[in-house]
């Protein structure tokens, strides 16, 4: 059964996710695209020292690209379920009405994973090509919580979207802007190393504010 879910998320996600996967291609093709320039016309002592001392983020341009492709993920995913009831028949299948709700959340999950994956090794292995492995180690570090920001935005709209009262939608969705705006806060490179631990943690937990949505929209709670 947990297959047969997994596919039926695929096929409504599937587009979005290329869509967005093709968005961090060009992201990162144009990074390094600059990074490259500047190391020709400024040489490479000078990058170093701009990324070290002035805080020059090579990647900037990826800031918000992973909070797009959750929002593209959450909406391709939940609102056509929301939008035409198609939610009652998940809840009508033999599989608890919980465990089908996180394995629609896993699908999502998995597939924002997987794309995080195919940026995050190129941008490495690149990084490497022109940066000492300490600076790229910050650097995945600085990436860190705007990965973070993109899975929290696909679990909080998951949550948001199945909500079925609209003012506690409004009341959850900018609750939920809130934190996802911490993540975006104006800082230098590793200057959220102190706090990823605690935005990871606080990411897991919304993964699980679905069940509480479901619970609401089960019952008809308005």
């Amino acid at each position: 059964m947990w297959k047969s879910v997994f596919y039926k998320e695929w096929l409504k996600i599937r587009w979005f996710l290329l869509l967005f996967v093709l968005g961090e291609m060009a992201v990162l093709a144009y990074s390094f695209l600059e990074l490259n320039h500047n190391i020709v016309f400024s040489g490479a002592q000078s990058v170093w020292s701009s990324i070290i001392f002035q805080g020059y983020l090579y990647f900037k341009i990826f800031r918000f690209v992973p909070l797009v492709g959750g929002v593209l993920v959450a909406l391709a995913q939940y609102l056509p379920e929301v939008v035409n009831k198609r939610i009652k028949l998940t809840f009508h299948i033999p599989v608890n009405e919980n465990k089908a709700l996180l394995l629609m959340q896993a699908s999502g999950t998995i597939s924002i994973l997987l794309s995080y994956l195919l940026f995050m090794i190129p941008f490495v292995i690149a990084s490497l090509f022109f940066l000492p492995g300490q600076i790229v180690f910050e650097g995945v570090i600085t990436i860190l919580p705007w990965l973070l920001a993109g899975l929290s935005s696909y679990f909080i709209l998951s949550f948001v979207l199945l909500e079925p009262a609209w003012i506690f939608r409004l009341i959850y969705f900018l609750a939920g802007a809130y934190f996802i705006s911490i993540h975006f806060i104006p800082a230098g490179m590793e200057s959220y190393q102190p706090i990823v631990l605690i935005l990871m943690l606080l990411c897991g937990l919304y993964a699980f504010a679905i069940l509480f949505s479901g619970y609401r929209f089960r019952k008809g709670e308005c």
